[in-house]
């Protein structure tokens, strides 16, 4: 049996290692630092990433279950890829790049908003004991860390403003905060940073039954649907940073890309929280407020399946159609226009229909497009 530590406290989760050297980017103190030997640490990660191998490696002497996962190739490419991006920059057309990273900043900011996530008693809803696990600790500093993380912790800056600092030094600064609320108010973004996008949906149907409670859901699929964008999230990942390193292209010598590497190592615990705590929740037995016992595998499946379709599907579109709107607004004014948008669709695997549709090769409609 593993005698590692599985029990911290908040603090604990939240410590970054010491005597790092600062990172800074265009004069902003951000988060994390370099080690002795110029290597990147990633800031709250002292304790917090060997706690949850520790956790994971309890789960798997536990239960000997696989970790829930959803391989990276389940959802397509950037659009534009990183061919596409770069024939835009060679034509000097910068603006959909620049909305694009404006876009990824301002998503992140939203992260903090995941410490005001209900968490309910969830040593109540299952029947074996949670304690010593990363389920147990979501409201005891894993949640918070996530937060900082994406938001930023006074006085240093999270990804929100690190994703601005590389399109910055990769543009030279190209909009103005007035500019910037305009676009984002052009791709349907219109709340700021730290807050939540403006709009109010409908309450989603409910999957568990009627007998659990309701913030148990919520929670469970926020987690299940953060984890999807941060394994997703990996996509632009990697286009950000190849187009960001080619400094024909883009200024910073390297600098922006060299950021966006930092970011994505941030993003790795993460992904490991959610999915060991998500994990131990599939494998235990989960109790309703009427004492019922229910299978976890069963349920938590019924939330990750639903999850998965809606963001493979819905969400998909959407973002295609918005990324073809800055494209077509970045190009509306061009005599070579439709020369271009020509020479970017044979770049890639995406195509349009008759109206104007982005779709995947996926969309049975795909043979009809050209």
């Amino acid at each position: 049996m593993s005698t590692a530590q599985v029990e911290f406290t908040e603090q604990e989760l939240l410590l970054t290692d010491e005597d790092l050297e600062p990172l800074v980017a265009d004069g902003v103190r951000c988060h994390g630092g370099f080690d002795e030997t110029g290597a990147y640490v990633s800031p709250r990660t002292r304790l917090r990433t060997p706690a949850i191998a520790a956790w994971e490696a309890q789960r798997i002497e536990q239960f000997g279950t696989p970790i829930l996962d959803v391989a990276l190739e389940t959802w397509p490419e950037t659009f534009p890829n990183v061919d596409q991006t770069k024939l835009l920059l060679r034509h000097d057309v910068t603006e959909p790049t620049i909305s694009s990273l404006t876009r990824i900043g301002t998503v992140e900011g939203f992260g903090g908003m995941l410490r005001l996530v209900p968490v309910p008693d969830l040593r109540r809803v299952f029947a074996e004991d949670i304690r010593g696990t990363a389920t147990d600790h979501l409201a005891r500093g894993l949640f918070e860390a996530h937060a900082r993380d994406e938001a930023g912790h006074a006085p240093e800056a999270g990804h929100d403003t690190m994703w601005f600092l590389a399109r910055d030094l990769a543009f030279d600064h190209p909009v103005t905060e007035d500019q910037t609320q305009v676009m984002l108010a052009r791709m349907g973004i219109t709340g700021r940073a730290g807050g939540s996008p403006s709009g109010v949906t409908a309450a989603p149907e409910r999957v568990l039954p009627d007998t659990f409670d309701p913030d148990l859901e919520v929670l469970l699929r926020r987690m299940i649907g953060l984890l999807f964008i941060e394994i997703a999230a990996f996509h632009s990942f990697r286009w950000a940073e190849a187009v960001l390193a080619d400094t024909d292209l883009v200024a910073g010598d390297g600098e922006p890309a060299r950021l966006v590497s930092h970011i994505r190592a941030d993003e790795t615990p993460h992904v490991s929280y959610l999915r060991t705590a998500l994990s131990e929740m599939r494998d235990r037995t989960w109790i309703d407020t009427r004492g019922a016992r229910h299978d976890g595998t069963e349920l938590l499946g019924r939330l990750w399946d639903r999850a998965l379709r809606e963001s493979s599907v819905l969400r998909r579109s959407d973002n295609l159609a918005l990324a073809l709107r800055e494209i077509e607004h970045a190009l509306r004014d061009r005599p070579d226009r439709d020369d271009l948008l020509d020479e970017l669709f044979a770049l890639g695997s995406v195509r349009r229909l008759a109206d104007g549709t982005p779709v995947d090769p996926g969309d049975p409609r795909y043979d009809d497009a050209r």
